[in-house]
């Protein structure tokens, strides 16, 4: 991410929105945070509109269901080791940006998180700002973080870490 932060931003100015589209590196990483931290598993209740056939059964019509969004993000047919961190889910072979219908952290449907398009702006301002002037060091070795999240009701929640930020 440095090295992309460097090439198309650079030291003399700060991140803008329009840098996205040329940094597709660092758009897949902040992807795979996403699906890998995965922290509002359960969407919203949906209602079923119409009889459905689902898997050999039938979910009437009226029928409240509440579907999980882990199962989606963590499907094996749609991401490369799918527990694992890997920012290569979102990007072609060229290192093209590639969307993934799979990508569902902020719900799926009619019930899409509203703020969606502002949280993906403001998540790669924050990063970029951050990573621009700034390189994060964990006190352990990388090998002997946690990763896994607590979970907690309908939530996970991430796991504290130490890090030392140093300037570049």
């Amino acid at each position: 991410m440095h090295e992309e932060i460097d090439r198309v931003i650079g030291q003399n100015r700060v991140p803008a929105i329009a840098d996205r589209s040329q940094m597709p590196y660092t758009d897949a990483v902040i992807h795979a945070v996403q699906r890998v931290s995965d922290l509002i598993p359960m969407d919203l209740p949906h209602i079923v509109i119409r009889d459905t056939q689902f898997r050999g059964y039938t979910i009437p019509q009226g029928t409240e269901i509440y579907p999980i969004l882990s199962t989606v993000l963590r499907d094996p047919s749609k991401f490369k080791n799918p527990e694992s961190f890997n920012p290569g889910n979102f990007l072609e072979e060229t290192g093209r940006f590639r969307k993934n219908d799979a990508f569902v952290p902020f719900s799926s449907g009619k019930r899409i998180c509203l703020g969606e398009a502002l949280a993906r702006m403001e998540l790669f301002l924050f990063f970029t700002t951050i990573l621009q002037s700034f390189t994060l060091k964990p006190l352990v070795a990388p090998e002997d973080i946690d990763t896994k999240p607590l979970e907690s009701g309908f939530a996970k929640i991430p796991p504290f870490y130490q890090l030392c930020v140093v300037p570049r």
